[in-house]
C-alpha cells in the first residue's frame, strides 16, 4: 500500500510540475538576446545546477554557462546571434538531453537524476578522484629527502599537478593506446616516459620521489577500474557562486598550449577595454595566439628569434599515446608570460637569443653597475615587446633570466621580472626601465639586476657580504641563494616581493617570501629580507600582493597563505633575521575540497598561482585574493573570509597557471568587468572533449543575482 501511495504521489508531482515550471519561467524576464527558463526534475525545481548554451557558428568555440537560482530559474544573457544547443549539468544529475534554443525565447529544461554514484561522479572535479590516492608510509618516505611534505609538494603544485590535472577521466585511467603490460605498475612506469616531458616526469618520480608514485598511482587506477568512486560529494553552487556567468572560447590548435594571457594593464585595468587578448605559448610554439572576444575570432602572429641556433624542445622519451613519436613542441622563444602596458603594448618574458650568446656588458670585467657587483655569464630567457598598432616585435636582450613580470607604479614604468632557476644564473632579480628603453632603445643602459643580500649586520645599508654557503660574519651582510618565482611590486611602499618556491632539486629548501628594497640607487642600495613559510604551510608557488602590502600565496599544504609584514614583532634585519623570525606574520586559509585517506583534514587542492584583484575587476571586491583551483576546473576567491569557487563545468578539465581581470567599461556594471582565465596545462587533450580540444579562454563574470541581465 505504501508503494502504491508513493507512485500516486509521484504521478501527482510530475503532472503538476509542468504548470509550475511554466509559471516560474514566465517570471524570468528576458530580452531579445537572452534565453531563460526553469530547470525541473521529478524532484521539482533544481537549484544550483548549470545551464549550458553552446554554438558552433563562430570561428572559436563559444559557450555561455549560468547557474540556476533557488527556484530552478535561469537566465543566459547577451548571447550573440547564433543557433544554440542547451542542456543541464549538475551534481547529483546525469547530463540532460540537449535541446535547441533561440535568443529571445524561454526554454524549460528537464533534469535527470543520476542513476547511481558512478554516474553522478563522472562530472565531479578532479580533486574528488585525486584525493583517493593513498600516500606512502613513514618507512617508505625514508628514501625521500624532506619526507611527506616534500613528497606532497612535488606531487601537487611543485611538479605533477604543476603541469596538468591529476584525477580527471584521462589521468585516472590507463589509455589503451599506451599498450599492454603485465601490471598497472609497469603501465605507469611507461606512461610517465611518454612525450617530450617524459624525461622530466621520470626523473621526478624515480629519483626525487623514490619511485613511490608508480606504486600508488597504479593502486589508485586499479581501484577505480574496479569500480571505486569518490567518497567526497561536491556541494552545488550556493550564494555568490550562483551569480556567475561563464563564457568559453578557444584558440590555437590541439597540439599546443598557452601558459598565460594578458589583455590589460594591471595598474589600470581599463586599458584595452573590449580589446584583443594575447597569449604566451611557452615550449609549444612560436606562433603566439590572439583572441578577439567581440568577434569570436582567434588568430596568431609568428614571433622571430635573433639566433637561429637557439635550442628547441627535445624529442619524446617514449611515444605518446596521443601523438606518437611526433615532436609537437617546437618553440625556440619559450615565452612564459605576457603583460600589457599603459599603451596596450604586450611585453613577454621570451627568449630572443641563444642562452650562450650573452653580451659582454653582463659579464665579469664590464663597467655596467650591476655587472660590477654581480656579473652574469648566461641567461635562459630575456624580454621582448610587441606593439599591436605597428605590428613591431622588439628584442630586449637581458643579462638576467626572466619568467614572470610585473610593472611597478613608478615614474620609470619599471618592469620587474622573476627568474625561477635552480642554479646560479637564477639568483639575480632583474628590472627594465621601460621609459629609458623607449627613449633610447639601449637595453644595456635600461636594465639592472641585483643579488639578494640580507642586511645581516643590521646597519640599515648594503655592505660587503659573505656568500650563501659561508658562515655568518657579524660585521658583514650575507647573500642568500634564492630567486623569485612570482614577482610583486608593492604599491604601498615600493618594495619588490618574490616567492621563493620549493624546488624538487633542492630538498633542504623550505620555500619563502623575499622582500627586496631597491633603495635610491640599485643595485648598490638593494637590501633583501626573507620570511620562510612556517608549518602547517609548505610548498609555496605563485603569489601576489594587495594594495596594503599583504602577500597572498598558493601553498602545496592546501592553503592560501597570507603574510603581513606589519605583524612581525622582532627585528626585520640583523643576524637573527634569517627566515624564521616572523611566524606571527603568517595566516593560513584552507582551500576547499577533501584530503587524502591518510590526511583527511588536509585539502588536496593543488593551487598553482594566486592573483590579487586589487582593482575589483571581478566584482568580488577590491583586494580580493583569487587562487587557481587547479583540481576544481576554476578559481577560488577568498571573499569575507570564505572561499567562493568559480568552476567551469564544461568542458571539464580547466587548469590555469595564471589569469588577470579587466574592466571593459566602468559604467556597464557587472557586464563591463570580469576575469580572463586561460587553460594553462600542457595537455589540452585531457579535457573531457579529448583529442582535438584546443586551449580555452574562459571569462568569469559575477552579476548581482542569478537572473540579472
Amino acid at each position: 500500500m505504501r508503494r502504491a501511495t508513493t507512485l500516486i504521489l509521484g504521478l501527482i508531482a510530475a503532472l503538476s510540475s509542468a504548470p509550475d515550471a511554466r509559471q516560474n519561467a514566465a517570471q524570468v524576464a528576458i530580452d531579445n538576446d537572452d534565453i531563460g527558463g526553469v530547470v525541473t526534475s521529478s524532484a521539482g525545481p533544481e537549484a544550483g545546477v548549470w545551464v549550458i548554451a553552446e554554438t558552433g557558428d563562430f570561428q572559436t568555440r563559444f559557450a555561455k554557462i549560468v547557474v540556476t537560482d533557488g527556484r530552478g530559474r535561469y537566465l543566459i544573457p547577451d548571447l550573440p546571434n547564433a543557433s544554440y544547443t542547451l542542456w543541464v549539468r549538475g551534481y547529483g544529475l546525469a547530463d540532460s538531453a540537449k535541446v535547441a534554443g533561440r535568443r529571445g525565447t524561454r526554454v524549460n529544461l528537464t533534469a535527470v537524476a543520476a542513476a547511481n554514484a558512478a554516474e553522478a561522479s563522472k562530472i565531479y572535479p578532479a580533486i574528488a578522484w585525486f584525493a583517493m590516492i593513498h600516500l606512502p608510509t613513514p618507512g617508505e618516505l625514508e628514501k625521500v629527502e624532506g619526507g611527506m611534505n616534500r613528497y606532497l609538494a612535488i606531487l601537487k603544485n611543485g611538479a605533477c599537478v604543476g603541469c596538468h590535472q591529476l584525477g580527471n577521466a584521462y589521468t585516472r585511467t590507463i589509455p589503451k593506446e599506451l599498450g599492454t603490460f603485465a601490471s598497472s605498475h609497469e603501465a605507469w612506469v611507461r606512461r610517465l616516459q611518454s612525450g617530450q616531458a617524459g624525461a622530466q616526469m621520470t626523473a621526478l618520480a624515480a629519483a626525487h620521489m623514490g619511485g613511490l608514485p608508480y606504486k600508488y598511482l597504479a593502486e589508485w587506477s586499479d581501484r577505480i577500474a574496479a569500480g571505486a568512486v569518490p567518497t567526497f560529494t561536491p556541494p552545488r553552487p550556493t550564494g555568490i557562486e550562483r551569480n556567475i556567468v561563464v563564457t568559453v572560447r578557444d584558440w590555437m590548435n590541439p597540439k599546443v598550449y598557452v601558459h598565460d594571457l594578458t589583455g590589460t594593464d594591471w595598474r589600470n585595468p581599463t586599458v584595452n577595454g573590449y580589446g584583443l587578448i594575447y597569449g604566451a605559448p611557452e615550449l609549444s610554439t612560436d606562433d603566439y595566439p590572439i583572441l578577439d572576444p567581440v568577434k569570436n575570432v582567434a588568430t596568431t602572429f609568428k614571433v622571430p628569434i635573433r639566433d637561429a641556433d637557439a635550442p628547441v624542445p627535445g624529442p619524446p622519451l617514449q611515444p605518446s599515446p596521443v601523438w606518437g613519436d611526433e615532436r609537437i613542441w617546437t618553440s625556440q622563444t619559450v615565452s612564459h608570460n605576457p603583460i600589457m602596458d599603459e599603451h596596450a603594448r604586450v611585453w613577454f618574458t621570451a627568449r630572443v637569443r641563444s642562452p650562450n650568446n650573452t653580451p659582454d656588458f653582463c659579464k665579469s670585467g664590464s663597467d655596467h653597475p650591476s655587472a660590477k657587483l654581480f656579473p652574469l655569464a648566461t641567461s635562459a630567457r630575456q624580454l621582448s615587446v610587441y606593439d599591436p598598432k605597428t605590428k613591431k616585435y622588439t628584442f630586449v636582450d637581458t643579462c638576467f633570466s626572466t619568467q614572470h613580470l610585473r610593472f611597478a607604479e613608478d615614474a620609470n614604468d619599471t618592469l620587474w621580472t622573476s627568474n625561477d632557476r635552480a642554479d646560479d644564473i637564477g639568483e639575480a632579480v632583474g628590472w627594465l626601465n621601460t621609459k629609458t628603453f623607449d627613449a633610447t632603445g639601449d637595453a644595456a643602459r635600461s636594465q639592472g639586476w641585483t643579488a639578494l643580500v640580507l642586511d645581516t649586520n643590521g646597519n640599515g645599508r648594503r655592505d660587503d657580504y659573505v656568500e650563501w654557503n659561508q658562515l655568518v660574519d657579524p660585521s658583514k651582510d650575507k647573500r642568500i641563494r634564492a630567486d623569485f618565482y612570482a614577482v610583486m611590486p608593492n604599491p604601498a611602499d615600493g618594495s619588490i616581493w618574490g616567492a621563493y618556491r620549493l624546488y624538487p632539486q633542492r630538498p633542504a629548501q623550505k620555500g619563502a617570501l623575499v622582500r627586496l628594497n631597491p633603495g635610491p640607487n640599485p643595485p648598490a642600495t638593494a637590501i633583501a629580507e626573507i620570511y620562510n613559510v612556517p608549518l602547517p604551510g609548505f610548498g609555496i608557488r605563485g603569489a601576489d600582493i594587495d594594495r596594503n602590502g599583504v602577500v597572498w600565496s598558493s601553498l602545496a599544504s592546501g592553503h592560501l597563505g597570507q603574510f603581513d609584514r606589519r605583524r612581525c614583532k622582532g627585528p626585520l634585519n640583523g643576524p637573527k633575521a634569517t627566515g624564521d623570525h616572523c611566524p606571527e606574520g603568517w595566516t593560513f586559509h584552507k582551500y576547499p575540497g577533501p584530503g587524502f585517506p591518510e590526511l583527511p583534514d588536509f585539502s588536496a587542492e593543488s593551487s598553482y598561482y594566486t592573483f590579487v584583484d586589487q582593482q575589483n575587476t571581478s566584482g568580488l571586491g577590491a583586494n580580493t585574493p583569487i587562487s587557481t583551483g587547479n583540481l576544481y576546473d576554476g578559481v577560488h576567491a577568498l571573499v569575507n573570509g570564505r572561499f567562493v569557487t568559480l568552476r567551469l563545468p564544461y568542458p571539464i578539465g580547466l587548469y590555469a597557471k595564471g589569469f588577470e581581470g579587466r574592466i571593459d567599461d566602468r559604467n556597464a556594471g557587472w557586464k563591463g568587468r570580469g576575469l580572463w582565465v586561460p587553460s594553462g596545462d600542457r595537455t589540452p587533450w585531457l579535457f573531457e572533449t579529448g583529442k582535438g580540444t584546443r586551449p580555452l579562454v574562459v571569462h568569469f563574470q559575477v552579476r548581482p543575482d542569478p537572473l540579472a541581465k
